[in-house]
C-alpha cells in the first residue's frame, strides 16, 4: 500500500511535472538517501559528457539504494536533482529522464544547476526522502 498522498495546488501554476508538496499519514519510518551518482558496480563514472545518459545510472542507483532500505521510487515524497551545468537545455534532459523513472508518481522536487559535483566527470546527482508505512 503507497502510504504517500501528492498535493496538488489549485492556486498555483496547474501545468507542471511535479506536485507541489506531499504527505505521509502515521505511523511511518522515513528513508533519506545520500546522493545517488553515475557510478558503475567498479566505482567508475559512467557515460562521461552525457547528461542523460547519467541521469539513468543515477536513477538505477537510486532505485537500488531505496530497495536496500526497503523503500521503492513510488514511496519518495521528495528529491533534489542536481546538474553540473549552467545550461537549462541540459537541466531539462536530466529531468525529462528523472520523470521517466519515477513514472506517474511526480513527488515535489527541487532542480538545480551547480557547478561542480564530486566526483571525476560527474554530470547528475539525485537525492531522495521516502516514507515507508510501518506496522
Amino acid at each position: 500500500m503507497n502510504t504517500v498522498r501528492l498535493v496538488r495546488s489549485r492556486t498555483l501554476a496547474e501545468h507542471v511535472g511535479y506536485a507541489y508538496a506531499a504527505s505521509v499519514p502515521n505511523p511511518a519510518r522515513v528513508v533519506w538517501t545520500a546522493g545517488a551518482c553515475p557510478l558503475d558496480e567498479s566505482g567508475a563514472t559512467v557515460a562521461v559528457g552525457d547528461h542523460a545518459g547519467q541521469a539513468h545510472q543515477v536513477m538505477r542507483n537510486l532505485r537500488t539504494a531505496l530497495r536496500d532500505a526497503g523503500a521503492e521510487l513510488s514511496d519518495v515524497v521528495k528529491t533534489t536533482v542536481y546538474v553540473a551545468s549552467s545550461r537549462q537545455e541540459d537541466l531539462v534532459a536530466v529531468w525529462d529522464v528523472v520523470r521517466e523513472h519515477m513514472g506517474g508518481h511526480d513527488a515535489p522536487s527541487t532542480l538545480l544547476g551547480v557547478s561542480v559535483l564530486g566526483y571525476d566527470h560527474q554530470l547528475v546527482e539525485v537525492e531522495a526522502v521516502a516514507v515507508v508505512a510501518e506496522g
